[in-house]
């Protein structure tokens, strides 16, 4: 609708990446999403970190399922191929688009309700593959588009906008992730811009799947006195497991954090980066550390964010299943249907 539209004039002094586009030029459509959502903050979050690492467009897959959070991939870069597809089964879609073409870079958008309820079973195998895809769950701890029923990832006690309290245990995505091995595991939240974004940087350039659960409070169902995913709770719980920040691939740079727990480093850019020590006793690569860390943290009420685990050994789906490292798009038809007579040879090795 012309009331919604998008003024397309772009400020000449906007800065430009690598490939000399601007970040007015990874937006998408105008959000029709209720003012406030956290999820537009993710959206900028996303169109930040995407600029930031000079993607180009037409090499990025968006996809999604059903639900508020759904509607994201339309609100960020619209020169990326993208699919919606039915409640739940975003998953199953993005690990066919995967396997038929491995060059793009691939982002998902779910929410609590689309993968911790019916699409699940799917998440978890996406997981269990090592899917090379962002995958990000906008975590509101609601039911949005059907006027704010309690989603599998409510807090036990948590209360709804009626005062009633949910009874039942959540499905927390992070701990999920540790148990079923996901190779890089964060949670970050909308109202922490700084933070997410390096988080989803980090995501879209890790080598496998990639699994950010981004607290994201509802402000029509979810953002009350009582709600353990709303604003003011959450910012009063929030404790970063690490300071977050990302480095692109580049000649090393070495430094060491003195005894005040902080070093300023000068990077390849020109810009200073500010490092600070996380706890001593905390390692993102050791899976049951992370795991015993937030069950402790989670015991106490607390919502813990960053980069919480991430494991670069693993290989993904491809290097699991022995594919050839040219895109199967780019395959010509000949090699990979080379007839009758190939596969009855093939077929003599399970004889």
């Amino acid at each position: 609708m012309p009331s919604i539209t998008k003024p397309v004039a772009v400020h000449p002094s906007l800065k430009r990446n690598e490939l000399g586009l601007t970040v007015r030029d990874y937006e998408g459509s105008m959000s029709t999403l209720c003012a406030g959502c956290g999820h537009d903050s993710i959206t900028a979050a996303l169109v930040r970190a995407i600029w930031e690492l000079s993607l180009p467009p037409h090499m990025i897959a968006k996809l999604s399922g059903i639900g508020c959070s759904s509607k994201t991939p339309a609100y960020f870069v619209s020169g990326a191929h993208g699919f919606n597809s039915a409640h739940g089964r975003m998953a199953p879609i993005a690990t066919g688009a995967n396997a038929a073409n491995r060059e793009l870079t691939y982002i998902g958008i779910s929410g609590d309700g689309d993968s911790l309820s019916i699409g699940l079973g799917h998440m978890c195998h996406a997981i269990r593959r090592n899917l090379r895809i962002l995958y990000v769950i906008e975590n509101n701890g609601v039911y949005g588009l059907t006027k704010g029923q309690f989603s599998a990832s409510a807090d036990l006690g948590s209360r709804s906008k009626r005062k009633e309290a949910n009874r039942m245990a959540p499905i927390d995505p992070v701990s999920l992730g540790l148990s079923l091995g996901a190779t890089f595991i964060a949670r970050g939240f909308s109202g922490d811009k700084e933070q997410l974004v390096p988080i989803l940087k980090a995501a879209m350039t890790h080598r496998g799947f990639a699994l950010v659960d981004v607290i994201s409070p509802c402000v029509t169902f979810n953002d009350h006195e009582g709600s353990t995913k709303s604003y003011l709770h959450v910012r009063q719980q929030a404790r970063a497991a690490t300071e977050t920040d990302f480095v692109a691939p580049a000649t090393e740079i070495l430094a060491t954090i003195g005894k005040n727990g902080a070093v300023n480093v000068t990077m390849h850019d020109g810009s200073t980066v500010s490092f600070k020590g996380v706890p001593p006793d905390y390692d993102p690569t050791d899976r049951e550390k992370v795991f015993s860390f937030m069950q402790e943290r989670y015991g106490k009420g607390e919502i813990v964010t960053g980069l919480l685990y991430i494991d670069e050994t693993v290989p993904d789906l491809h290097e699991m299943s022995d594919t050839p490292d040219t895109a199967l798009i780019k395959v010509p038809y000949e090699k990979l249907c080379p007839g009758s007579s190939a596969l009855e040879k093939l077929q003599e090795d399970f004889r």
